[in-house]
């Protein structure tokens, strides 16, 4: 007797238009997921489904309560549910102290890496809270600077300081909806952000020299996504943290 069909599971990629979250997706979309993809580039987007039929494409500022509302109206019309967000999109904003950040450049980095993944993740849990079965994964984009700053990225490492509160914050009042929360932190995975810091080049070291920094493929990067989203239900993937070998993290440098 053969065993009923599994029902392929859909995730909604924020970001998706580049970077993590362009790799992310198109290996959710090649695992047998259905992904709704989100970003403010229509055509990046389309990029990154390329003509894939599992993909949908959204376009979407995550800063706008009604864009987000009706990314997730879209991948609820197209495939009644949503059983993963990974959370993605954001800036590094300026390279500035505290005593240097623009007003403006403040708000507009908050706006994106925090009010942005706090909306999505409102609209998640919207969903899965009210769809059969009950329950999801939201997986969080935090950064190795969830844990340490670089010199000068006080906005920046402001917003995934507090991305670890809003990870463990939705973890804790998701339990009684089998809701699950993770924040996975990357370091100098090899993407377009990662030359606007000079990872490559030579990187701002706290001692005021500059250092060129290992980096690591973003297809490894994304695997561990994928390994987070893919765990059943009935584990919580806290935690995750993911670096470049050798990179100026653990220790001393």
């Amino acid at each position: 007797m053969s065993s009923p069909q599994q029902v392929p599971r859909v995730a909604v990629v924020t970001g998706a238009g580049s970077g993590i979250g362009r790799e992310v997706a198109r290996q959710m979309l090649a695992a047998g997921y259905r992904v709704a993809l989100a970003g403010r580039r229509e055509a990046q987007l389309k990029e990154t489904a390329d003509g894939n039929p599992d993909a949908l494409v959204v376009p979407c500022d995550v800063t706008r309560p009604d864009d987000v509302e009706q990314l997730f109206e879209a991948a609820r019309q197209q495939w009644g549910r949503v059983d993963v967000l990974f959370n993605n999109a954001g800036v590094f904003g300026p390279a500035a102290g505290v005593d240097e950040i623009s007003f403006e450049d403040w708000n507009a980095t908050l706006a994106v890496n925090l009010t942005g993944s706090m909306l999505c993740a409102a609209a998640a849990v919207q969903t899965m809270k009210a769809q059969q079965p009950q329950g999801g994964r939201i997986i969080n984009n935090g950064s190795i600077s969830a844990h340490s700053p670089r010199p000068r990225t006080v906005a920046y490492t402001v917003t995934k300081h507090a991305m670890t509160g809003l990870t463990k914050s939705i973890e804790l009042d998701g339990r009684g909806f089998g809701i699950t929360c993770g924040q996975i932190d990357i370091g100098n995975t090899a993407t377009e952000i990662m030359d606007t810091i000079g990872v490559g080049s030579g990187a701002l070291q706290a001692d005021g020299s500059r250092k060129v920094e290992p980096m690591f493929p973003v297809a490894d990067a994304a695997r561990a996504v994928l390994m987070m989203a893919n765990m059943p239900a009935s584990a919580s993937v806290g935690s995750v943290v993911v670096t470049a070998a050798g990179m100026p993290f653990v220790g001393r440098g």
